[in-house]
């Protein structure tokens, strides 16, 4: 029987990030790994020889393929995930988009940009909508849709319910992120063993410009960013997966420790988000244990895709303050571009698969 999933392609899918993205479309009921890309010198080796493999076994299905050089004519999916470094994305991803592709982006090269959309689908699907603009602005036929910084998601999908009832004026956040955010190998073990890093390069801008994109309205034109001011501190620790966000914020209309975690709980983000088939149950998880979230035993919740919030209280310069902790790698990175395209096929900007 044909095999009628949508046929995709992997750029930078030998990095950790691209490694990831293998991982979780291995099975996938909509998308088909048809090609995978990397550097020219991986291409033309057998992806399992390519893959310096980093957890489990590389997937039967994508094992055996070529890799492709990251050239628009030698790729042919329709649906492109890059994880490309933000070195290369700048020529690469246009291109694709060029061409006519749908080109769904882990890198910081187009996230600010005004016609791109900066999408979480539970909080701001609606931002799909520049799609257009983008087309129209650009003269293309693809399009290219982001995901944000790892650190910035994680705030961001626990900031939208507050922000929707209560209108966030302040943001005060402080991250303790994983080392498998920065890559393989990444930071060297006598850097990071007992240590914590108290800078990760241009982390603080994208975390606070993102958030307020991602937070902001779509006026049919544009999106116009959330009016709040954020301040950001960004750390790296000996933690192997899942980033830890401590948060201070201030409202419009001040609410009390009950109604904010009251607010979270509710909470179950865009409709049609929901039954995506990398959508968890739940987007949003709040534990009354006061040890918890912990990276260790809370980053897998909802198969990596659901954010973990706990410790709410007062707070004595802002309103009240609370932390924040969610898998970088599959929420705030592969994860989180699937279930973008997902949301693309459910709102019929992709074709449903199989169909004609």
């Amino acid at each position: 029987m044909a095999d009628t999933r949508i046929p995709i392609a992997v750029l930078g899918a030998t990095g950790a990030v691209g490694q990831t993205f293998i991982r979780l479309l291995d099975g996938h009921p909509w998308f088909r790994v048809a090609e995978v890309a990397a550097s020219e010198r991986s291409a033309g080796k057998r992806y399992a020889e390519a893959a310096n493999w980093l957890e489990g076994s590389v997937p039967a299905a994508a094992a055996a393929l070529t890799v492709l050089p990251c050239d628009v004519t030698r790729v042919g999916s329709p649906l492109v995930f890059s994880a490309l470094d933000a070195a290369v994305a700048g020529e690469i991803e246009p291109a694709f988009a060029r061409a006519g592709r749908f080109v769904l982006s882990n890198a910081k090269n187009f996230r600010m940009d005004a016609d791109v959309p900066l999408v979480i689908p539970e909080v701001n699907a609606g931002h799909l909508d520049l799609i257009d603009v983008q087309r129209s602005a650009r003269g293309w036929t693809g399009a290219i849709v982001t995901n944000a910084n790892c650190a910035a998601t994680v705030a961001t999908v626990a900031l939208a319910p507050l922000h929707e009832a209560f209108g966030v004026r302040t943001v005060f956040a402080a991250t303790m992120q994983a080392v498998s955010g920065a890559g393989y190998p990444g930071v060297p073990s006598l850097d990071i063993l007992g240590n914590v890093i108290p800078y990760i390069g241009d982390e603080e801008p994208k975390i606070e410009r993102e958030m307020q994109k991602m937070l902001g309205r779509f006026n049919g034109a544009s999106v116009e960013s959330a009016p709040f001011v954020v301040s950001a501190h960004a750390n790296r620790v000996p933690v192997e997966n899942g980033h830890t966000v401590v948060m201070s914020v201030g409202f419009e209309k001040q609410p009390s420790p009950e109604e904010a975690i009251a607010a979270m709980r509710e909470w179950r983000g865009a409709p049609d988000v929901r039954g995506l088939p990398s959508a968890p149950d739940v987007p949003l998880h709040y534990f009354t244990e006061p040890t918890h979230p912990q990276p260790r035993r809370d980053a897998m919740l909802g198969r990596g895709m659901t954010v973990s919030v706990g410790r709410m209280r007062a707070d004595p310069i802002l309103h009240v303050k609370f932390v924040a902790m969610g898998h970088n790698t599959i929420r705030g990175a592969a994860g989180g571009s699937i279930l973008n395209a997902e949301l693309l096929v459910a709102r019929g900007m992709l074709a449903r698969p199989g169909s004609a």
